[in-house]
Parts: structure tokens; C-alpha cells; sequence
């Protein structure tokens, strides 16, 4: 289970802080790293890169 982000993500930075893993990492576009995510689980109810995420429902998808 892990998410990744696609190229439409903006790069706005809003995820970084949330990911309780810090399986986020910076460059062009932002990168989850597979091996480190748990969508959350165990941390919160759902993945927080998506709820704070303004573009979400095209930029972070199932892996």
C-alpha cells in the first residue's frame, strides 16, 4: 500500500509536513517514497498528503 504523486502536482509544498513517515521528498514534482508510505495508517484516519493537498483528486493516486 502507497501513494504516489503524479505530474499535476503543483509543487505547493502542503504535503510535506503532514506525511507522518516522511516519505515526501522535493524536486520538480513531489515524490512518495513506496518502500516508507502507509497511507497514514496507523497515524491518522486518512491519508493526509491527499486532505491537504489542493489538487488531490489527480496529483496524489493509489500506487
Amino acid at each position: 500500500m502507497a501513494l504516489k504523486i503524479t505530474e499535476d502536482c503543483i509543487a505547493c509544498g502542503a504535503c510535506l509536513p503532514e506525511c507522518p513517515t516522511n516519505s515526501i521528498t522535493e524536486g520538480d514534482i513531489y515524490v512518495i517514497n513506496p518502500d516508507t508510505c502507509v497511507e497514514c495508517e496507523g497515524y491518522h484516519d486518512s491519508p493526509q498528503c491527499q486532505a491537504v493537498c489542493p489538487v488531490a483528486d489527480t496529483a496524489i493516486v493509489k500506487a
